[in-house]
């Protein structure tokens, strides 16, 4: 805060009330002199001096002026919360290539935790998540628990030297947020609805479902139609077969392999039956569902995401919040 000057100042009268009030405010706001030393130095009480440095905010003598630091986009962040009805945008410089997308993205969704994550969260994370890992490797340790536990949302098992890559980003972010984790002890997606519902009928699985209900955060990455490297890799991705069906049905991207329109509508297909992982609408129960994707190339996943409110927390970069914002009102 510091007193109005020149043309812009407050036109007041200058008798001896808007002198003093102007005295008052300099002391305070331009040379740091406290309160109690200012009352001395005037021969006024203290709460005198508090009572005219309210009155000189009142009246204009002094205004609050907020200096953006450069690569702060709170200006792109505001106006994304405001056309998408987002709970609050995270807006990060980045290169166009696809890593550095990932390496901002990644710092930019541990320094979100970091300030967020306040302890007592029940936190779901998706597992096959290139960005997610980016977030976990970036992550301090936190002093005090962050949150009361972490549990992945689609199954976690896969081909074993890629798995150990799911495993590691929830251990990872359990141990260094000090949470609990939990491990779905199965693909993120199998062969057959039949294969699905033996295991969902296991008493261990029953006891995540219930896991899921509960929670109050969920921290996702937003997939483009094309599987990810890191999810073809894990044996967990659709076939060609099921990528042209989605495709032909109008699905643009999805969140934990529930595929979803240009609109955010759910894409219902045959691969419903055979995901292992948090049902819809469960999933958009959860109070706090935030998604971290950037870069060209899933721009309109991560439109369709925030229009149909599958995440409702975005971290994203300047190019493709850029993008939102040029897109047509719907």
């Amino acid at each position: 805060m510091a007193p109005a000057a020149g043309t812009g100042s407050p036109r007041l009268s200058p008798d001896g009330q808007v002198r003093l009030l102007t005295k008052v405010a300099r002391l305070y706001h331009e040379r740091g002199v406290r309160q109690t030393e200012i009352a001395q130095m005037l021969h006024l009480s203290q709460a005198r001096v508090s009572r005219l440095l309210k009155r000189a905010a009142e009246l204009g003598i002094v205004r609050t002026v907020v200096v953006v630091t450069p690569g702060v986009h709170t200006d792109l962040e505001e106006q994304l919360e405001a056309r998408y009805g987002l709970l609050e945008a995270v807006v990060v410089d980045a290169e166009e290539d696809e890593q550095d997308v990932l390496a901002a993205l990644g710092s930019a969704g541990a320094g979100y935790l970091e300030t967020t994550l306040t302890g007592g969260e029940r936190l779901g994370i998706s597992s096959w998540s290139a960005t997610l890992l980016g977030v976990a490797d970036r992550l301090h340790p936190f002093r005090t628990p962050g949150a009361e536990s972490i549990i992945q949302l689609v199954g976690g098992v896969g081909v074993t030297s890629v798995q150990a890559e799911a495993n590691r980003l929830l251990s990872q972010l359990a141990a260094v947020v000090g949470a609990r984790p939990t491990f779905v002890p199965a693909p993120g997606l199998v062969g057959s609805s039949d294969v699905r519902a033996g295991l969902l009928r296991d008493p261990a699985m029953g006891s995540i479902a219930h896991e899921w209900q509960r929670l109050t955060m969920a921290l996702v990455g937003i997939g483009s139609l094309a599987p990810s490297r890191l999810l073809l890799d894990s044996g967990n991705a659709g076939r060609p077969t099921d990528q042209q069906h989605l495709r032909e049905a109008g699905a643009v991207g999805d969140v934990c392999n529930r595929f979803f329109d240009a609109d955010g509508a759910l894409v219902p297909s045959e691969l419903d039956d055979r995901v292992v992982g948090i049902d819809p609408a469960t999933f958009r129960a959860i109070p706090r569902r935030v998604g971290l994707a950037g870069g060209e190339r899933k721009r309109q996943a991560v439109r369709a995401a925030v229009l149909g409110g599958w995440v409702n927390v975005l971290v994203t970069d300047v190019a493709t919040a850029r993008a939102l914002l040029d897109e047509p009102a719907s």
